[in-house]
């Protein structure tokens, strides 16, 4: 089952719900959010393709041929670059909640975000030293009763994660084959 460590010390379980055709057939799926062995939520419905599509961007960036190589040498830095519109300070990778954005009723949420920290490296108030910029993916889970947990990961966490939430997808009958990866821009 996928989960994440939060930074609370609590454990994330994403568990992905086959959806069913009115005949029976599953098509696509649906996130079960469980923390510490207790249900948290229900999101995400139908994001089984979106999930593929950011697993193989995600991989596509982590590359050594990847446009972001070039600019972070960290591969667990590369992330997929955000859409020329997204402009938001923290752009999301996902955002999933009980349908969707414009539905009222809702009993959890599961947003991933980039977060850009610099850290100096070196001593204090001394020129002997040097930025260290990391880029992290920020997966923040929130329950139907209002409380939230926060996972930080990398890009290799994240890819991980994405791989066996869609390899537990696969094994429910809902998979979706690998999408190729957007080109950055």
């Amino acid at each position: 089952m996928p989960g994440l460590r939060c930074l609370d010390g609590s454990d994330l379980a994403v568990v992905p719900v086959a959806s069913l055709d009115r005949g029976g057939t599953p098509f696509e799926i649906t996130l079960e959010l469980w923390r510490d062995g207790e249900s948290f939520g229900a999101v995400g419905e139908r994001c089984g393709y979106f999930l593929a599509g950011l697993a193989a961007r995600v991989a596509a960036a982590r590359s050594e041929e990847s446009p972001q190589a070039a600019r972070w040498p960290d591969p667990d830095d590369r992330f997929p670059e955000p859409a020329p519109a997204d402009t938001a300070r923290e752009p999301e990778l996902f955002m999933f909640r009980y349908r969707d954005r414009g539905d009222v009723i809702s009993t959890g949420e599961l947003r991933c975000s980039l977060r850009t920290s610099s850290m100096w490296v070196g001593r204090h108030q001394s020129a002997a030293g040097r930025w260290r910029v990391a880029r992290r993916a920020v997966v923040e889970a929130w329950g139907a009763g209002g409380r939230g947990v926060r996972a930080v990961l990398t890009s290799g966490e994240l890819a991980r994660f994405l791989g066996d939430l869609l390899a537990e997808a696969d094994r429910a009958g809902a998979g979706h084959p690998p999408r190729l990866a957007r080109p950055a821009r």
